[in-house]
């Protein structure tokens, strides 16, 4: 490529210099060789220009950022990252699903050691805690992965800038380079991928001391004697888990009058017993009023959310759990004119293309589920289109997961959504007490309920709430994925003794009959 422009520099500059650089060479008189240096610097310029323009720059490294940047690569595309963090990964493998997995369980561990190996034949004493080595434990296992990623860029051939990038023109990216300095991007597609922020409350700061966010409840230097969570969403209730295993006493205060929405009414219910019953305690349809951090501990003042007496509940440390929101600071969208709607997300074609040609979003920024593996597939898809292949996510079949224990995990339709659309359906379920797996590893809370059309048996959706759900939701998302019915899955072989019969029973159930229960 460097060398055409090279050819056609050399014609061009041969006309514009009328002849002095074609007949101009190293041992020509001096006069002329002053000439022709001018004309090498001047090609060089021209063809340096071209050879630093990127086919895609990809505005953050998060999971979106950082996949649909290694897939540009693969697919041929130059391809330059640029992350202000310094590591790469997002908030997901910083500051979120990652480190907050490794808590979950690391206080699992505890929990059980505590509570359940005496049942099992495991004795133990003196088990306790030690807080700074848990939070080692999750540190190294965050820094493996993000130097992993350093690897795969470098494998792939990804370009890595570190620093903030702000679009000022269409092809151009501006970084502020934290080493000091900037540095200008030249690229033909420009991808937004900046993910999102945690969303704050009127009134209420966070410090990341005795008012945090996700993130400081991930760094806490010691197990709060009360933990107050605003807001009884994935994050909220996951993190809730993880400090209540370890001695906390939760209680979760929610606006509405459920926790967790998406989910399936009959499942959500059952989850939410199975969280009272590990003592972690709710305030539904519940307004913070305000919050008053200025003594030792936090005082929250709550009211009914529809209004009435007010209470004050104490807490020493308050985490502020209320959801995220699209992260575009600093971008330059709106001097550019990219459109954005009422929630502060680009809005975007089917090719994930703003209304400036040559600028895309993907993941949190956009329309659609905030979840890492949602932004993942976006970033496949937005580059493999870019490339001039076939792209596309179904979001229909994006399953969502609560880490919690028992997990809960869900992809399609919920019984409410399919009463809504008028579809006549039927339901199978199948309980985690009814599976031998389950009962002889002594973890047996929950079930599995799957919703299938009732004139065509194709499965509408599957919710699971039992031991190692977020894994056994994946045969419902295939299943969904590619149209199967319920009997499709009910007449699949599954191995003897796992916790996936329980998803084949549910089958069973949903088709004509369940065997074992």
């Amino acid at each position: 490529m460097a060398m055409a422009y090279r050819s056609r520099s050399y014609v061009l500059l041969r006309h514009m210099l009328r002849g002095t650089c074609a007949t101009a060479g190293p041992t020509s008189p001096p006069r002329e060789i002053a000439s022709w240096s001018r004309c090498v610097n001047a090609i060089r310029t021209y063809a340096t220009e071209h050879d630093d323009q990127s086919d895609v720059v990809v505005i953050g490294g998060g999971p979106g950022g950082y996949v649909a940047a290694i897939k540009a690569a693969q697919l041929g595309l130059k391809t330059t990252c640029v992350e202000k963090r310094g590591t790469l990964g997002g908030t997901c493998l910083n500051v979120g699903c990652i480190p907050s997995k490794a808590l979950l369980h690391s206080s699992h561990m505890f929990h059980e050691a505590k509570h359940s190996f005496a049942s099992h034949g495991v004795k133990v004493g003196g088990v306790e805690i030690d807080i700074p080595a848990m939070m080692a434990q999750k540190n190294k296992a965050v820094a493996g992965l993000t130097k992993g990623i350093e690897g795969l860029f470098k494998k792939n051939k990804v370009s890595y800038v570190k620093g903030s990038g702000k679009i000022v023109s269409q092809g151009e990216v501006l970084v502020d380079l934290l080493e000091g300095g900037t540095k200008t991007l030249k690229a033909k597609n420009i991808i937004i991928a900046t993910g999102s922020a945690v969303k704050s409350l009127p009134g209420i700061t966070i410090d990341e001391k005795k008012i945090v966010s996700s993130t400081g409840a991930l760094s806490l230097p010691e197990v709060p004697k009360k933990l107050v969570v605003i807001g009884a969403g994935y994050i909220g209730l996951e993190m809730g888990s993880v400090w209540g295993r370890l001695g906390s006493e939760v209680t979760v205060v929610e606006f509405a009058d459920t926790i967790v929405p998406s989910l399936d009414a009959e499942i959500r219910s059952s989850f939410q017993r199975t969280l009272e019953k590990q003592k972690m305690k709710f305030k539904l349809k519940t307004k913070v009023v305000s919050v008053d951090a200025s003594g030792p501990g936090v005082k929250l003042t709550l009211e009914p959310s529809t209004g009435g007496e007010q209470t004050v509940l104490e807490a020493d440390v308050v985490l502020v759990s209320a959801g995220r929101i699209p992260y575009t600071e600093g971008l330059g969208l709106k001097e550019i004119g990219v459109k954005m709607d009422k929630f502060g997300r680009l809005e975007v074609d089917k090719h994930f293309q703003t209304n400036i040609p040559g600028i895309y979003g993907i993941g949190d920024v956009i329309p659609g589920p905030m979840l890492a593996h949602k932004a993942e597939e976006d970033g496949i898809a937005c580059v493999e289109l870019l490339a001039g292949k076939p792209g596309h996510v179904n979001y229909d079949t994006v399953p969502g997961v609560v880490y919690t224990h028992p997990e809960v995990a869900s992809v399609g339709k919920t019984e409410e959504q399919v009463k809504a659309l008028g579809i006549s359906y039927a339901v199978g379920k199948f309980p985690f007490m009814a599976n031998s797996r389950a009962r002889t590893i002594d973890d047996a809370e929950g079930l599995v309920k799957i919703i299938a059309d009732k004139e065509t048996d194709k499965v509408l959706g599957v919710h699971i709430m039992g031991p190692n759900a977020g894994e056994l939701i994946h045969e419902a998302v295939l299943a969904l994925e590619y149209g199967a019915s319920s009997e499709d899955i009910a007449r699949t072989c599954h191995g003897h003794p796992t916790l996936s019969e329980a998803v084949k029973e549910a089958a069973l159930a949903t088709h004509s009959k369940a065997i074992h229960f």
